[in-house]
């Protein structure tokens, strides 16, 4: 049998919303306590740590947009989940899949980004995007998946539990 792809996507860490405002407002504060700093004119001081570390944070925010953060791929009536943070993989079976559905992810404007967090008889697996699949097994457990194209993967999964 071989490997049918029906569905892959990668989402990075450097893409969500709530690590990103904080990262700016860190490197914002950091130009705004630089350009203060300069009405003493300091020759080698606290000035200039503040605005290297402004030009640091804004670098690392741009390292961090090619940094995996995880992968959803939808293989062989099989969910597979992997992560870079973890050694885990997560491999959801579709056959014990009752029910999948899109939803709206959170009413929260703001979502830290998630990798198999075990949170209010949930499963979350989420960095970026408003809406995300829910999927509940024959045993009640709700997973819910993030993604950044939540109707491909709808349709997708639904192609493995009709089958």
């Amino acid at each position: 049998m071989s490997d049918e792809l029906l569905f892959e996507e990668s989402q990075h860490l450097g893409y969500n919303r709530l690590s990103f405002l904080r990262r700016m407002v860190l490197a914002l504060f950091c130009f705004l306590s630089f350009y203060w700093s300069e009405e003493t004119q300091e020759a080698i001081g606290s000035g200039n740590l503040l605005f290297f570390l402004g030009v640091a944070i804004l670098f690392v925010s741009a390292v961090l947009v090619f940094i995996l953060h995880f992968k959803t791929k939808v293989v062989n009536g099989s969910l597979i989940l992997e992560g870079l943070w973890t050694a885990r993989k997560v491999k959801i079976d579709m056959s014990s899949i009752k029910s999948v559905s899109k939803i709206k992810y959170s009413r929260f404007f703001f979502n830290r980004a998630v990798y198999n967090l075990h949170r209010k008889g949930a499963i979350h697996f989420y960095t970026r995007g408003k809406e995300c699949i829910e999927l509940i097994d024959k045993d009640g457990l709700r997973y819910l998946i993030g993604s950044q194209k939540p109707s491909e993967l709808l349709l997708a999964l639904q192609q493995q539990i009709n089958k």
